[in-house]
C-alpha cells in the first residue's frame, strides 16, 4: 500500500484506506510557471501510482490555460470531478500553500526552463521535496538517460517477450509505494539494465511496466531499431 508524507505531521501515512475507495488528488495551481507544472507532475504520477495499487482516483486541478497547454505537452492526463464527495483526498501543493482539510503532499520550487521533451524526465528524477535547478548538467543527463533507455527499449522489444521478473516488479512497486519514490524507481531500471540474469524480453516487460507510472514513452521508439 502506498504511503505517503504528510507535511502538516511529517509522518508517513496510507494514501488510502484499506477498502481502496474513491481517492482524490487534488492540485493546487495558480500560476503558470515551472514549479506549478511539477505541482501537477506530481499529482499525475501520484494518481497513477494509486491506479496501479488498485485504487479508483479522480483528479482534480483548475490550471490557467497556458499551465494546461505545458501540461499537455508533458503528458500529464487532464483533471476531472470536483473535490467534494466522499473518501480520502490528497492535496498537492507548493510549501506554505493553504489547502481544506485531508493528506499535504508537498512540492518544491523549480528554477529555469527547459524543452517539454526532457522536462518531465529532469522533474522525476529529483525528489519532488527538493527544489529543482534545471540547468545545463541537469538537462544533459535527462537528455542522455532518455534517449538510451528509448533506443535500449527499442531493441529489447525485438527479442522474445519474457515477464517482469517478481523481485523486480517487488522492487519497483516498493519504490513507488514509499513516498512516491520515483528516483528510486529508476534506479531499479538502471540495475535492470546492467543485471546479466535478466534476459532482453524481460528487460523491455520491466521497463513498459515501470512506464505506466513514469509516463516517459520508454516504449516510444519501437519499430525504429533496423
Amino acid at each position: 500500500m502506498l504511503r505517503i508524507t504528510d507535511a502538516r505531521t511529517g509522518e508517513p501515512t496510507d494514501a488510502v484506506n484499506a477498502r481502496r475507495s474513491l481517492t482524490r488528488v487534488v492540485a493546487h495551481v495558480a500560476q503558470g510557471d515551472t514549479s506549478a507544472l511539477r505541482v501537477l507532475l506530481v499529482a499525475d504520477v501520484l494518481a497513477r501510482a494509486l491506479e496501479l495499487g488498485g485504487t479508483p482516483v479522480v483528479t482534480v486541478a483548475d490550471p490557467p490555460p497556458e499551465l494546461r497547454a505545458r501540461a499537455d505537452a508533458l503528458g500529464i492526463r487532464r483533471a476531472e470531478g470536483g473535490i467534494l464527495g466522499p473518501g480520502p483526498v490528497l492535496h498537492v501543493l507548493a510549501p506554505g500553500e493553504p489547502a481544506p482539510d485531508g493528506i499535504r503532499v508537498e512540492v518544491a520550487p523549480v528554477t529555469g526552463t527547459a524543452d517539454p521533451s526532457l522536462l518531465r524526465m529532469a522533474l522525476l528524477a529529483r525528489p519532488r521535496k527538493e527544489p529543482v535547478d534545471l540547468d545545463s548538467a541537469c538537462l544533459d543527463d535527462a537528455r542522455e538517460t532518455l534517449g538510451h533507455w528509448r533506443r535500449a527499449v527499442a531493441t529489447w522489444a525485438t527479442r522474445p517477450s519474457k515477464p517482469v521478473p517478481e523481485q523486480v516488479r517487488h522492487e519497483l512497486r516498493a519504490a513507488w509505494e514509499d513516498d512516491l519514490d520515483v528516483p528510486a524507481v529508476l534506479d531499479v531500471l538502471r540495475r535492470v539494465e546492467r543485471a546479466e540474469d535478466v534476459p532482453e524480453g524481460a528487460r523491455f516487460e520491466t521497463y513498459a511496466y515501470a512506464d505506466r507510472l513514469l509516463g516517459l514513452e520508454l516504449t516510444r521508439d519501437i519499430g525504429t531499431v533496423r
